[in-house]
């Protein structure tokens, strides 16, 4: 009897333990997962907040839930959105319905510990694009966007060579897609490296769509905050913002706009601020038809982790300021 005793009392020692040593380290800030009203997200906020702003991460995944994490700690609000990738969401970064991205901030407009008319949005890269697609599309939803290493247009589905060979908007809203400048995908030649800036400015001179796809940023209603390093040698970012600043200069924008460029930094600037370890690596890896090619990142190690940290005060700097 003893001996069941002391097996049953095993398992029971551990969740108890677990239990003690859980609210020890417990510092007020847990996720809940959200997978029940049309979308997924994880959604982090202190015991105590209420009706503050909160910032949506498109995108989500691990930069997502850590910077989440980062506003829900100073308190704030900040919902991580994945859009792709795990089930039930696309497999493909293609034809995303915005209607996604609606559902979850209507859901979110209705919690306790979020001010319905302090919502934000927040992405990088090709998220910063659907960040900002998404921030022009739902002016009554959203009061503003945080975009790193932004783009100026929205881009066909084909400028990932994971994608389908068939030419897509990368984005849909009510059954239609939304414009976009349609680009082959990128092929690989007989060169190791790849010049991916050649193929980015390529689209960039397709004169012939760029004012249906150019994102509608005039639409937003709210600031714009946007960073770039000014040596990214994955896309053009920095022209692309200067491109976005010019559009809102030429429609009268009302907001505040911080078009926020960094010397010696490439695309890695939106990675964890607090690890500088994170930039170590200078070159991506792309498989194409088969044989793997590299590309740049552009910038240096230091200018990265620089631009990371400054650009993290002047976030919530832009946050405070609401």
């Amino acid at each position: 009897m003893k001996k069941y005793i002391f097996i049953l009392g095993i398992p029971l020692f551990f969740i108890v333990s677990y239990l003690v040593l859980d609210h020890i380290l417990y510092d007020g800030v847990k996720s809940k997962s959200i997978d029940e009203y049309g979308f997924q997200a994880e959604y982090f906020a202190l015991d105590t907040t209420k009706n503050k702003p909160a910032i949506v991460l498109i995108g989500g995944g691990y930069s997502g839930e850590y910077w989440a994490d980062q506003f829900a700690r100073q308190g704030f609000v900040g919902l991580s959105l994945p859009y792709i990738g795990s089930d039930g969401l696309p497999k493909l970064p293609e034809e995303i319905a915005l209607e996604y991205f609606e559902t979850a901030l209507n859901w979110l407009r209705n919690q306790p510990e979020v001010n319905p008319n302090k919502i934000i949005v927040m992405g990088a890269s090709r998220n910063a694009e659907a960040t900002l697609v998404i921030a022009a599309s739902f002016p009554e939803l959203i009061s503003g966007a945080i975009a790193y290493a932004p783009s100026s247009v929205s881009w066909s589905n084909t400028v990932l060579p994971y994608n389908s060979d068939k030419i897509k908007p990368s984005w849909t809203y009510g059954g239609q897609g939304i414009p976009y400048v349609p680009m082959d995908k990128i092929t690989g030649g007989s060169s190791e490296e790849l010049d991916v800036l050649a193929y980015w400015h390529s689209g960039l001179k397709k004169n012939k769509y760029l004012e249906t796809a150019s994102i509608k940023v005039e639409k937003i209603n709210g600031p714009v905050l946007l960073f770039s390093g000014k040596n990214d040698s994955v896309w053009p970012s920095a022209e692309m913002a200067n491109r976005i600043e010019q559009r809102l200069d030429a429609k009268n924008f009302t907001f505040s706009v911080q078009n926020i460029q960094y010397e010696n930094a490439g695309h890695l600037i939106s990675r964890n601020p607090e690890n500088d370890d994170d930039t170590s690596e200078r070159m991506g890896k792309m498989t194409l038809n088969g044989k793997q090619h590299t590309y740049h990142f552009g910038g240096t190690q230091e200018g990265d982790n620089f631009a990371k940290k400054d650009a993290k005060i002047k976030v919530f700097a832009f946050l405070e300021n609401l």
